[in-house]
């Protein structure tokens, strides 16, 4: 009987060490459960694909065009520089780098402006991933004179004819997302994965708070971690609520009036400042936000 000829699946993956890139992703990301399955399924076919080609079965290169859909500060832009990660170690791009882009940097304002914006930014993102956020800016039908369209026609030419060494991420809103795939039939066939990122719930926005404080290298004192669950309770509740990001701003106003009520005791506590003092967050840096002057106030600080 001839022997069949087997690859160490295990073994490229070990090699690859893409595990050490999911893992992060399990430890920067709260939450986002369906994402991360999507990202390790991505992951597996990637691997397995490099398992067929070391046994000769050959095949046209994937297409791994994505879009992420989902509302501000859902951590689409964290994910995509994870996704380039894996997309390196597993051989399918040469560099591994992000490149991210809104509509500003690829059309221009005057004919003939367009074409060398469009392919210049493409020139650096080869090699790893293009970024192209809020694209459905790209497309502005009730505009005759914009140059969007043209620079959707140099994209759709290079992800197609170069699909083996860059991959393209569009991200933006959901709704806008599908209308501009309506408007676009060659764009919307030429992207392979949808993920949608969902918002975040309160309990993993109080968990998200407590990571970025620590990333920061400060800390809640009790009470403060009470009144961060209660800003962030009210602030669900309000219009312009952007998840994560909106969680990162009030933590750094509430730095900065960590810092205001340190520098105030100047003259009047004698005592030195501590290491602790000065990495501490109270809950009156927390509920000086006027989301707390009444319930349903419509802007936040």
């Amino acid at each position: 009987m001839d022997d069949v000829k087997t690859v160490d699946l295990q073994a490229i993956v070990r090699e690859s060490n893409v595990t050490a890139v999911l893992e992060q992703v399990d430890r920067e990301l709260v939450g986002l459960a369906p994402v991360k399955r999507r990202i390790r399924e991505i992951a597996a076919y990637l691997a397995v694909t490099r398992a067929r080609k070391q046994l000769g079965l050959e095949a046209s290169p994937p297409s791994l065009h994505m879009c992420f859909t989902g509302n501000p500060g859902t951590g689409k832009t964290t994910v995509a520089l994870r996704m380039a990660e894996i997309l390196h170690r597993l051989g399918y791009v040469r560099k591994g780098h992000v490149v991210s882009v809104t509509r500003d940097d690829l059309v221009g304002q005057y004919i003939g402006h367009t074409a060398p914006k469009t392919k210049e930014v493409l020139k650096k993102a080869m090699g790893g991933v293009l970024f192209i956020d809020e694209a459905y800016y790209l497309y502005r039908p009730e505009n005759e004179r914009d140059y969007g369209q043209e620079s959707i026609e140099i994209l759709l030419q290079v992800m197609e004819n170069n699909r083996d060494d860059l991959v393209v991420i569009l991200a933006g809103y959901k709704n806008r997302m599908d209308t501009f795939f309506s408007s676009n039939p060659g764009m919307s066939s030429r992207i392979a994965q949808h993920i949608d990122f969902p918002d975040y719930t309160q309990p993993e926005l109080v968990s998200i708070a407590g990571k970025m404080v620590h990333q920061m290298n400060y800390r809640f004192d009790a009470e403060a971690e009470v009144a961060m669950g209660d800003y962030i309770g009210r602030r669900l509740q309000q219009p312009n609520f952007a998840n994560a990001r909106s969680v990162r701003n009030a933590l750094d106003r509430a730095r900065l009036r960590q810092a205001n009520r340190l520098f105030a005791g100047i003259g009047t506590d004698t005592r030195n400042v501590t290491a602790e003092d000065l990495s501490t967050l109270a809950a009156s840096d927390i509920l000086a936000s006027r989301v707390f002057d009444t319930p349903d106030s419509a802007t936040s600080t």
